[in-house]
């Protein structure tokens, strides 16, 4: 009798943990997959759409989906390393075709040219331009992500891309060059010593 009432508190038990495991696998299931929340993280959120995709976030999917990591200018060789190290893949350089890796920018216009044709404020991905038609235009540069898709558009050419000087608030360590870049290196000296 005692085996009886002790399989029956056991298949009790078992369903009542049941049906509490199955309410919180519906009830607390993450809203989309937290992969590509993380290469979202990694990558440097300019929306420039170098990579093919429309900003940050859709490149992110693509990843996860399997795309190649090595399409994002912006963010460079490091970013390519850090995105390698999240996907346990071997890091890859920058893909040429994309465009090249450069020091970061930010858009700065020159305001006695603006002539107000507002074509600058609906390219920014970000809502770094302030402005009004007829009116000068200004870019806020701490919004500024240096996409360049503002540049383009502009009929009178008043948009300079500019370097984004090094102070205490921006510098910070290089990060150390991956390895297929030391050895591609050391094969090109060892080539030109060879002829």
């Amino acid at each position: 009798m005692i085996i009886v009432w002790s399989i029956l508190a056991l298949l009790v038990l078992a369903v009542l943990f049941g049906g509490l495991l199955g309410y919180a696998s519906v009830r607390f299931r993450p809203e989309g997959n937290p992969i590509v929340d993380q290469i979202d993280q990694i990558l440097p959120q300019t929306q420039c759409g170098q990579c093919g995709h429309p900003g940050c976030r859709p490149y992110a999917e693509a990843i996860a989906n399997g795309e190649a990591i090595n399409k994002c200018p912006p963010g460079g060789e490091s970013t390519i390393q850090e995105l390698a190290d999240l996907l346990d893949m071997e890091p890859v350089p920058l893909d040429a075709e994309h465009g090249e890796e450069k020091p970061r920018q930010v858009a700065i216009i020159r305001e006695d040219e603006c002539i107000g044709c507002t074509k600058c404020i609906q390219a920014c991905p970000v809502d770094a331009i302030l402005g009004a038609a007829k009116q000068m235009h200004t870019v806020i540069e701490s919004e500024c992500t240096g996409c360049d898709l503002c540049v383009d558009p502009c009929p009178v050419d008043c948009i300079d891309m500019v370097p984004v000087a090094t102070h205490l608030q921006t510098w910070h360590w290089q990060p150390p060059k991956p390895d297929y870049q030391i050895i591609a290196t050391d094969r090109d000296r060892s080539d030109q010593e060879a002829a």
